[in-house]
């Protein structure tokens, strides 16, 4: 269900803003953007499992606050990390 270190570090060097860059925003919405869609597929099979339903709805949350963070800073910031991420339909 969650990532392994090797693919979260590849999505750390993929989106960091600089180098040593771990705690951008970018990186964040990322990671948990990784984290979601793991997630989704389980609850594809697990149905019931109302609380890893919790954590995801929870996830999504955060990654929505922090494209909102995003998009107040620097709204170019946002269509660039939307479009590589690929949320948008």
């Amino acid at each position: 269900m969650s990532i392994t270190a090797e693919r979260k570090s590849a999505l750390i060097k993929e989106y960091a803003t600089k180098e040593g860059d771990t705690g951008s925003p970018e990186v964040q919405v990322a990671v948990l953007s990784e984290r979601i869609a793991n997630l989704t597929e389980h609850l594809k099979t697990h149905s019931k499992d109302f609380h890893s339903r919790r954590g995801l709805l929870m996830m999504v949350g955060q990654r929505r606050r922090l494209l909102d963070y995003v998009k107040k800073q620097e709204e170019k910031r946002y269509e660039d990390l939307v479009k590589r991420l690929g949320l948008r339909r």
